[in-house]
C-alpha cells in the first residue's frame, strides 16, 4: 500500500517562504510525473505544480517564478520550495502522481498570515 506523507507546512508572513516535502513509501516514483496540489478554504484540490518523470517542472500560473518543484528518485521524494508567499497560498498542500493516484495523504497544512 502506498503511502504519502506531506510535510514542511506552518504559519509564515506574507513574502515569507516554506519548503514542502513529500515522501512516497510503497512504489517508487521513477516512472510518474508527480504532482503538488493545494486545497484553499472552502475550494476544491486544485494543481499547483507538476515535475516530469524526465525533470520538467510545470507551473500554474498563479505560482510562476516563485515556487520551484523538484525531485530526487533516489530518496523517492519531491519538494515544493515556495518563496514570496501571499495570502491566496494559504491552503494544505497534497502530493500525488498524476497518471493514477494513490490514497491521498493528510497534506500539510500553509498558511500565510500577517
Amino acid at each position: 500500500q502506498v503511502q504519502l506523507v506531506e510535510s514542511g507546512g506552518g504559519l509564515v508572513q506574507p513574502g515569507g517562504s516554506l519548503r514542502l516535502s513529500c515522501t512516497i513509501s510503497g512504489d517508487r516514483i521513477r516512472i510518474y510525473t508527480m504532482d503538488w496540489y493545494r486545497q484553499a478554504p472552502g475550494k476544491q484540490r486544485s494543481l499547483v505544480a507538476r515535475i516530469t518523470s524526465g525533470f520538467t517542472p510545470i507551473y500554474l500560473e498563479p505560482v510562476k517564478g516563485r515556487f520551484t518543484i523538484s525531485r530526487d528518485n533516489d530518496k523517492n521524494m519531491i519538494w515544493l520550495q515556495m518563496d514570496k508567499l501571499n495570502d491566496e497560498d494559504t491552503g494544505v498542500y497534497f502530493c500525488n502522481n498524476m497518471a493514477s493516484p494513490w490514497s491521498w495523504g493528510q497534506g500539510t497544512q500553509v498558511r500565510v498570515s500577517a
